[in-house]
């Protein structure tokens, strides 16, 4: 089947991608066999197609996908049958029988992680998610993540800006920039290297709430494993760790502090069993599994800390090893370094002055670097 057949396919009326796997199971030939298999509403429409297109409300969508596709560089329409379609989404039950695309297709081709959490990530949080990004830029992975505001959006730009990888799946049209407040984030994966954006809505689709749930089992489905870095207890990060485990992936999240209420999701994934992450090989371990198949060659990589900072940058005081993302109050950082009070103030505002460290309410934070 080529891409206008597959484009019908998924335009059928009363057709869901659940119903299109379970049909294309059966291995139906083309035409007749889908016409023998499909809903009678679905197999008229489908006939209509076949003998009468001018007259097929199906023609004019698969024409303005066409249109799309030729009207501008790194637009792509995949399907089962590209060569660039993921495997690891044929093995989800309800994978999207075509999938527009715009950007850089070598993204699809390495193994991939998805990197997820809350819209309002703390400080170490977000030190976190650009920590671990760029690590898993280095070794060769691709982030897959929502494009949302937070931490999505800070570990897709970590990974793009170490010279990695990223793919984001959109809950709107390939060509929608949703949130707006991503319209550089939008550019930078559809047009360097590496960068890639995915959606299984045709062009000009706009974001409607029930779209970005589905679309986590996209993110998902493509991915090895899924890392929560930071998630409320209600967050929609859980559906998509939820999705990673009745999909049968690794699920692995960061622990945080008992009093951050950003942090309680992932405290919640880590107690029913979620593997508990300090650095990146904490999950490589996990997925040596799938090593032959989708691992890079492994490669002599310093270990990135929960807190994510960036071992290559020297740092300028040894006070920064005892701050993290979570404030630690001034008489912590006294006893801890056997400083006075005055010198610590004294090192604390140059550090400050620098834009290393930041005072909060109950204490000096560590900050992420850019």
């Amino acid at each position: 089947m080529d891409t206008k057949e597959w484009l019908v396919i998924n335009a059928l009326p009363g057709m869901g991608a659940l119903r299109i796997h379970q049909l294309v199971a059966r291995r139906p030939r083309w035409p007749e066999g889908w016409l023998a298999v499909l809903p009678s509403n679905a197999a008229n429409a489908l006939r209509l197609w076949l003998e009468h297109p001018e007259r097929s409300p199906l023609q004019q969508q698969v024409e303005a996908s066409i249109a799309w596709q030729q009207s501008g560089p790194g637009r792509h329409i995949l399907h089962r049958h590209h060569p660039a379609w993921p495997a690891l989404l044929d093995e989800i039950d309800d994978p999207p029988a075509v999938l527009w695309a715009q950007g850089d297709l070598s993204a699809l081709e390495g193994p991939k992680l998805a990197m997820v959490g809350t819209r309002k990530p703390t400080s170490e949080g977000s030190a976190n998610a650009q920590g671990f990004a760029r690590e898993l830029a280095r070794r060769g992975w691709c982030v897959v993540s929502g494009m949302a505001l937070g931490v999505d959006g800070i570990a897709q730009r970590a990974a793009l800006s170490a010279g990695g990888s990223s793919i984001a799946v959109l809950g709107c049209g390939v060509d929608v920039i949703y949130p707006a407040r991503h319209r550089d984030l939008h550019e930078q994966l559809s047009q360097i290297p590496g960068g890639l954006l995915l959606s299984e809505h045709p062009p000009g689709t706009v974001a409607r709430p029930a779209f970005f749930p589905r679309r986590n089992r996209i993110v998902t489905g493509l991915s090895l494993g899924t890392l929560v870095v930071e998630a409320t207890e209600k967050s929609g990060s859980l559906v998509s760790a939820r999705l990673a485990l009745e999909q049968g992936k690794e699920l692995f999240a960061l622990p945080g502090s008992l009093h951050n209420i950003q942090a309680q999701g992932c405290l919640y994934l880590l107690r029913n069993g979620a593997t508990l992450v300090r650095h990146i090989d904490d999950m490589l371990e996990e997925l040596q599994q799938w090593a032959s198949t989708f691992l890079p060659p492994p490669a002599v990589e310093q270990q990135v800390p929960a807190a994510g900072a960036d071992k290559c940058e020297p740092l300028p005081d040894t006070l920064l090893h005892d701050l993290s993302g979570t404030p630690t109050p001034i008489d912590v950082l006294v006893q801890a370094t056997g400083e006075s009070v005055s010198g610590c103030q004294q090192r604390l505002l140059m550090l400050e002055l620098d834009g290393w460290v930041a005072q909060q309410a109950g204490g000096w934070v560590r900050l992420p670097r850019p």
